[in-house]
């Protein structure tokens, strides 16, 4: 069970979030994080069976569909405002890293189609949660990024260049929408979530070791980093990016080993659709 770690403390009671890609991994649980910190959650992801069983298990609500597609946006932003009458939250956690593989192989509607889940969809939201709500009584968003963004690496060229631009929207959004609404961003290093089990399944020890806090990352420990963010906790708060990577971005100075991470995204080859 994950822990609440005082989240009653954080001044989210009675307050209304939206987290996409919530029903696994990072955003189930930053969405159930939020609701045991008293938040009314709205979840969205594409699996409507998914959305139906995390809502009820939250005693939230929760819409299916794609991020990609501006009507389901809509739809979400209606749906939370119609339940629960405000919408004090957003976290943008749905995430495509595909096309996988060089970039000079990479399709140009694939790469479209990343820049649309991974850059156009969060501004999307945000858009309709502003209008909808946040302009007029102030909230929160929280971007979930990623730690590559702050560096290349073999063969996710697409999703580190669409999280980039997903790391200077979150910081464009925060100087735009202040002082009503704080815009941050949490990029976490290699977590235990099913987009990455390429990564990590294979030899976790390995990977482990290389790190300076000795483990591969939980979804708990970005969730309770985003639920941080988004609380009165963090009230002074607004264009960071919270770095929750145990260690990634400083290994080096701990240990000589290669970097086991960009080993296996060399390696690994994608399934043939």
């Amino acid at each position: 069970m994950t822990s609440s770690y005082g989240l009653e403390g954080y001044g989210l009671r009675g307050r209304a979030a939206v987290v996409t890609g919530a029903t696994r991994g990072i955003g189930r649980a930053v969405a159930g994080q939020l609701a045991a910190a008293g938040a009314l959650v709205c979840v969205t992801a594409r699996d409507a069976d998914e959305v139906r069983s995390t809502a009820d298990e939250l005693g939230g609500i929760g819409v299916s569909g794609s991020v990609g597609d501006p009507d389901h946006l809509r739809e979400v932003t209606e749906l939370a405002l119609r339940a629960f009458g405000r919408i004090d939250v957003v976290v943008n956690n749905a995430a495509t890293n595909q096309p996988y593989g060089p970039l000079m192989d990479a399709d140009p509607g694939a790469w479209r189609e990343a820049f649309a889940v991974n850059v156009e969809a969060p501004l999307r939201l945000v858009q309709c949660a502003w209008r909808a709500w946040m302009r007029e009584h102030g909230g929160s968003v929280v971007n979930v990024c990623t730690e590559g963004a702050g560096h290349v690496g073999p063969n996710v060229g697409a999703y580190g260049t669409s999280k980039a631009a997903l790391l200077h929207l979150t910081q464009q959004l925060a100087g735009e929408l202040a002082p009503k609404v704080r815009v941050n961003s949490v990029s976490p290093g290699l977590v235990r979530t099913e987009m990455a089990r390429f990564v990590w399944e294979p030899g976790e020890e390995q990977l482990a070791a290389g790190l300076p806090l000795g483990r591969i990352g939980e979804p708990e420990d970005v969730a309770r980093a985003v639920v941080w963010l988004t609380s009165d906790a963090a009230e002074w708060v607004t264009g960071a990016d919270l770095l929750v990577d145990g260690g990634t971005r400083v290994r080096t100075a701990h240990s000589a080993r290669e970097y086991a991470v960009h080993d296996r995204l060399r390696s690994y080859a994608p399934p043939r659709s």
